[in-house]
């Protein structure tokens, strides 16, 4: 298991939010015209693997489509030439985008919680999300003030090259632009790719279950701790509820709120 400092609430200045089913439900809808275009691309390619939306959120949750795709044609055999993947991707982002803007709406029990968070830490989201499609997201989730632009990193666009979660670099990139390292910085995550990512980059990590569905639950939470999480959180409330208790790290569990 990796290994990390323990959590220190009272060290953190910064929140590091990942985005996709963290700040907003977007993995879902996100995943349903994603999976098209992954599809089209197996057939292309002459690879029999077929994908439905479940299936593929389940596999590829906290990475970008570049990363699934390159991952899926490697396993595959088959190589996928550098300007056709660019093509495809640029095929994602818009269907994606546009299937987003009319899925996403604001959500009371983000809003309301970050908001009171960003009156105690500075706010920024790390995504593997490309930046269009995260300006997207937030200007549908109403969170667009709180995350503004020069506060969101990338992995697809912020980095000379485009990158994936568990890949630390998105993180590394995010701490040196914002000044923090180490316990100044807490990462907050969904995904297992996105733990990984944070805790390599030497970030304490809580794991939030806000979106995540009540039958896959209990396996993630067992999946978050195996990645390096420092705590499980239910909601954005109950991470404001262990910062403001000064929890230690490894016992700290906040329930459903």
């Amino acid at each position: 298991m990796l290994r990390f400092a323990p959590l220190d609430a009272g060290a953190v200045r910064v929140l590091l939010c990942d985005a996709d089913d963290n700040l907003f439900a977007s993995e879902q809808p996100a995943f349903e015209a994603c999976t098209a275009v992954v599809n089209r691309l197996l057939a292309d390619l002459e690879i029999e693997r077929r994908f439905n939306a479940r299936e593929l959120r389940l596999r590829a949750a906290g990475r970008n489509f570049r990363a699934i795709a390159q991952e899926l044609a490697q396993e595959a055999g088959v190589a996928i030439d550098a300007g056709e993947l660019e093509r495809r991707v640029v095929q994602e982002r818009v269907q994606v985008i546009a299937h987003l803007r009319g899925a996403l709406r604001p959500h009371r029990e983000v809003l309301e919680p970050l908001t009171e968070l960003a009156r105690r830490y500075r706010l920024a989201a790390v995504s593997s999300s490309a930046t269009e499609r995260l300006d997207a997201c937030f200007e549908a989730a109403g969170l667009a003030e709180l995350f503004p632009p020069e506060l969101r990193f990338s992995a697809e666009d912020s980095l000379p090259v485009p990158t994936s979660k568990p890949d630390p670099a998105i993180y590394a990139f995010a701490g040196e632009r914002l000044g923090v390292s180490g316990a100044q910085g807490l990462a907050v995550e969904d995904a297992v790719a996105g733990v990984r990512s944070a805790v390599a980059a030497g970030f304490p990590t809580v794991g939030n279950l806000q979106f995540v569905a009540e039958d896959e639950r209990e396996d993630r939470v067992a999946a978050l701790r195996d990645a390096g999480a420092a705590a499980i959180v239910f909601s954005w409330r109950g991470l404001g509820e262990l910062l403001a208790g000064h929890h230690v790290a490894g016992a700290a569990r906040s329930g459903p709120s």
